[in-house]
């Protein structure tokens, strides 16, 4: 599957991240999502990426957020049609790929007990948990995640 690097401002990304939106919403409180809205994702410091199937058809994204001492994993969304392919994987790896081309060695996220299969894939991506960080407080819908690359 194409990964690329695009703008998140688009229209089938915008179908992307709203069908991620009500996916949260559906799972936690509104004040235990910390998603980051369009703009934010078009500041400077984000790297965003989308997978693409054969036909261009938008598929997935993420994001890294990249912060003075770490890249910040944010955004992570496949289709449900099209999870179970390793496009996750393919997804996070080359955004911090990407990440470790501008200097960034460690890798933090958020994410919550009920996104088992999330929390699989970041586990075997060498995640490991640890407290919260950033702006974050201690939540108890949130897991916190981080690896080094190094």
């Amino acid at each position: 599957m194409p990964i690329t690097f695009e703008t998140p401002d688009q229209a089938d990304v915008h179908e992307l991240i709203a069908e991620l939106d009500v996916y949260l919403y559906s799972l936690y409180p509104a004040e235990s999502v910390y998603a980051l809205d369009i703009s934010s994702l078009l500041h400077p410091s984000v790297l965003f990426a989308v997978v693409r199937d054969e036909a261009g058809a938008a598929l997935g994204c993420g994001a890294i957020v990249m912060k003075p001492d770490y890249g910040e994993v944010k955004r992570m969304y496949v289709r449900p049609a099209a999870r179970g392919r390793g496009i996750a994987r393919q997804l996070i790896t080359t955004l911090e790929a990407k990440a470790i081309e501008q200097g960034c060695h460690t890798f933090m996220l958020e994410t919550g007990p009920p996104q088992r299969e999330a929390l699989i894939v970041y586990e075997r991506l060498g995640y490991q948990p640890c407290g919260p960080f950033g702006d974050y407080p201690d939540d108890p819908f949130s897991i916190f995640m981080q690896k080094s690359a190094c």
